[in-house]
């Protein structure tokens, strides 16, 4: 009797997510490489409502990100792991990572979600060449990002685009070869303000 309550659970779950805004519904319940749904775009002067001048707390994250709630996280950047206020969409999925700069405002917002959009079109889950990206906009990671790829997008400084590089064996202190780099995923979107 338990089998067919689980089958039935499965089945609901299947559904409930098949209706889900977020969820691509081609295929079984894996994680889409990439994503037609935008749940926020990048630019150079604001990450969605979110810009230089938005204070870093709850509600003001909140306030400018209608329908997200927050909740405090730990999150590693390049340098070292730190709080974080980690923004949901109203489906449960993290979108962003919220950083805290040294006068109460924004320092840092991660993008972490296939469901968000670059200044160029980037998506989380796109290759470097899918990105058009050049290696001489790029520099190599260290310490927590070591031997990742991190790049300006093309014409917006305010946001950098980091990829992971599957499979690289180093060395570590200098970017990977132009065939592994044209292979490097993009995992997060990166917005600082300008000040």
């Amino acid at each position: 009797m338990a089998l067919p309550r689980l089958v039935g659970a499965l089945l609901i779950a299947a559904a409930a997510a098949a209706c889900s805004p977020t969820m691509d519904s081609d295929g079984p319940l894996l994680v889409p490489r990439t994503s037609d749904v935008t749940l926020v775009k990048f630019t150079d002067d604001h990450v969605g409502g979110i810009t230089a001048n938005t204070s870093y707390g709850a509600k003001a994250i909140e306030a400018a990100l209608p329908g997200f709630t927050t909740e405090g996280i730990q999150s590693a950047n390049e340098n070292k792991t730190e709080w974080a206020l980690a923004a949901f969409n109203s489906d449960g999925f993290q979108v962003l990572q919220v950083f805290k700069g040294d006068n109460g405002k924004v320092r840092t917002v991660h993008g972490v979600t296939h469901h968000l959009e670059g200044p160029n079109g980037e998506r989380i889950g796109m290759t470097f060449s899918e990105t058009r990206q050049r290696r001489s906009q790029c520099r190599v990671g260290s310490n927590l990002w070591r031997g990742m790829a991190i790049c300006a997008s093309r014409g917006h400084p305010s946001v950098e685009l980091i990829y992971s590089i599957p499979g690289f064996q180093g060395p570590f202190d200098k970017l990977a070869p132009d065939n592994e780099l044209e292979n490097a995923i993009l995992q997060r979107i990166v917005w600082t303000p300008r000040s």
